[in-house]
């Protein structure tokens, strides 16, 4: 009876051993260096990094031309008011009396639409990437993705610098226009006011 219970017992002993030892190697593999570790940390860092940058970028490039439809819209409003204006004038014949107010007004409209026509002259616009050069693929394809990205985030700032120019230049032609606009639209009125109202006043103005 005691041979049976050491046999049992040995062989218990000897199925587990073979268990045990067979864990420890798995461990030890299972284990990463830590120098992978701390590279897998720094792309991670920077790769975020760059797709963030990259997004903002492009959403402020979207705002601006967002920025040169609304000018566009103002510059269409801008010659409807004018030609409406002038309209009004040579219909009413104010304009080819022998006044101050319609030198005046004949003055003011040959600013305006000067001013109108060049903020709708064409502007070389800046895009990015520039399609037009042989060497874009040759250049670029060779990069890393980050030095992709880096390459490509300044070429959009670039463009949105020259761009800026150009709308800034539309933007101060239009405000330029709606201020003679507005002069122009207040001479028509004085010029009705002492031409109806005030006719007494008529031969005074008259040149």
């Amino acid at each position: 009876m005691e041979q049976i219970q050491s046999l049992a017992l040995s062989s218990t002993i000897a199925a587990i051993l073979p268990e045990t030892n067979a864990v420890q190697p798995f461990q030890a593999i299972a284990e990463p260096p830590i120098q992978s570790k701390a590279e897998e940390t720094k792309k991670q860092e920077v790769c975020p990094t760059l797709a963030l940058a990259a997004a903002d970028v492009r959403s402020v490039l979207e705002q601006q031309r967002q920025e040169s439809h609304n000018l566009t819209t103002k510059l269409n409003i801008l010659f409807v008011v004018n030609g409406a204006l002038l309209t009004s004038l040579t219909l009413s014949r104010l304009m080819f009396a022998q006044s101050w107010f319609s030198l005046g007004e004949i003055v003011g409209f040959l600013i305006n639409f000067s001013l109108l026509i060049n903020a709708f002259l064409p502007r070389q616009v800046a895009v990015s990437p520039n399609l037009g050069d042989r060497k874009f693929l040759e250049h670029y394809l060779t990069l890393t993705p980050e030095e992709y990205h880096l390459k490509m985030m300044v070429n959009l700032v670039q463009t949105y610098q020259i761009n800026k120019q150009r709308l800034d230049d539309v933007s101060q032609s239009l405000t330029y226009s709606a201020y003679v606009t507005w002069t122009v639209a207040l001479v028509i009125m004085l010029q009705v006011i002492f031409a109806y109202l005030l006719p007494d006043f008529k031969t005074y103005l008259s040149f």
